[in-house]
């Protein structure tokens, strides 16, 4: 049977959600007009008013902003509460230009844990359960999202943030952790680790995962239900919005519902801002409707995805968001074809290899190169130069199948790529360099 946190929202008719929304919205914007100077100028160069805005269809009337408005605002532009009313900050883990910092009231706070409660409760988490909470904690938004979102929704919670992994295999089997949520990037990497140990699924009382902060495909989710013989759930969110828990799967998985009472999703055309109509790909922007200290109104995530209205097993109302396919400014064109790392992982978990892998791509005498470093398992080994050469081949050959561009593939060995205890970095763009 399946079970809500806050059932009155969630399963909420369109028509009472548009209400809410309608009424949240307006008052927003009077009170980021009101209290936002650059939002003011932006507003006023667009010739918009806050009386403009009556409702949801009037959305599209207000200005986007983007990360490089985020930038160019930081640290205090942007803030709409005095900082004395704000209780924490949070920022982005970018590792170019200015940092984005966001500001949370102790309200904005109880929302997004509420938000993190429900999607915990949406994947079949109780106050029966024991949810070890692997994601970094500090400025990234992950740990501390997970950690209140598990405290609101009353489970036994284990802060152990990322890192020393046979520890956290440890309190996971001597506490008898039950949900687990970190990257999916560590997720397999904790799978791995246990293997190592001797150990299997059944030596742990683990039953749910809860994965996010990075891109990961099916093909990747079903390796790491194998290997530690949980259920799977994908969760969303930015640190621009909030954190982990803007959007979240249900036991349908098939894409993830928006907490609509508090976040309206667009889906527009990257290149000209047109909005599109749901069930077309496009790039996904959110207005935060019940944020106080940094609310963003039609924020560009670049995030590139579908939004559809179909009516959903689990009984929830909210829009779903599809997994993000990859984002406008992760795409790299290579040759003239856009490339998403998704792609390539697909082909080597479907051909039997690691997730672990490292894309670099180079310019040599005005050509793009695309070099596929990719970790063997200890099972795909040889010591003969011409198996591996073989096998080589063979995934370079699937590869072009899926890309239509030739790769150069270098089978490494196991271990010798570094893990991620955090966002993983899979991209090497060494053109940028050139340029």
């Amino acid at each position: 049977m399946e079970r809500y946190w806050n059932e009155e929202i969630e399963c909420a008719s369109r028509e009472e959600m548009k209400k809410l929304q309608d009424e949240r919205l307006v008052a927003q914007v009077k009170h980021v007009y009101d209290n936002v100077e650059y939002y003011r100028r932006l507003m006023d160069e667009k010739g918009v008013k806050p009386e403009d805005i009556k409702g949801t269809e009037d959305l599209c009337k207000l200005p986007f902003i983007s990360k490089a408005d985020l930038r160019e605002a930081y640290p205090f532009g942007l803030l709409a509460k005095p900082l004395k009313e704000c209780v924490r900050i949070h920022s982005t883990s970018g590792t170019t230009g200015k940092r984005v910092v966001a500001f949370y009231t102790q309200h904005d706070i109880d929302i997004w844990e509420e938000c993190v409660a429900r999607a915990i409760t949406a994947a079949g988490g109780t106050d029966d359960d024991i949810c070890q909470v692997c994601y970094g904690f500090g400025l990234f938004t992950g740990g501390a999202g997970l950690n209140g979102g598990s405290h609101k929704a009353g489970c036994l919670t284990l802060p152990m943030s990322s890192g020393n992994t046979e520890r956290q295999i440890q309190f996971m089997r001597d506490l008898g952790s039950t949900i687990l949520c970190c990257t999916p990037s560590y997720a397999a990497y904790l799978g791995e680790t246990l293997h190592e140990m001797g150990l299997s699924p059944d030596d742990t009382k683990l039953r749910i995962g809860i994965f996010g902060a990075e891109p990961w495909t099916e093909e990747m989710r079903r390796s790491i239900e194998k290997s530690l013989g949980i259920k799977a759930y994908d969760i969303y969110g930015l640190t621009e919005i909030s954190g982990p828990g803007v959007a979240f799967e249900c036991s349908e998985q098939s894409g993830m519902h928006i907490n609509e009472d508090n976040f309206i999703a667009e889906i527009i055309d990257p290149e000209t801002g047109e909005v599109l109509p749901d069930d077309t790909v496009g790039e996904l922007v959110f207005t935060s409707i019940t944020k106080e200290a940094f609310p963003l109104l039609r924020y560009r995530t670049r995030d590139l995805c579908v939004l559809t209205r179909k009516k959903c097993s689990c009984g929830r109302t909210f829009v779903k968001m599809a997994k993000p396919m990859g984002r406008s400014d992760d795409m790299m064109i290579i040759r003239g074809v856009n490339v998403f790392p998704s792609q390539i992982e697909t082909v080597l978990i479907e051909n039997g290899y690691s997730p672990n892998y490292i894309i670099e791509v180079d310019r040599l005498n005005n050509t793009d190169t695309l070099d596929i470093s990719v970790e063997m398992r200890a099972d795909q080994f040889s010591d003969k130069v011409k198996d591996m050469q073989m096998q080589e081949r063979e995934l370079a050959n699937a590869i072009k199948t899926m890309l239509g561009i030739n790769p150069k593939v270098h089978l490494v060995s196991p271990k010798s790529i570094a893990r991620s205890e955090g966002k993983a970095v899979r991209v090497i763009d060494k053109r940028k360099l050139h340029d």
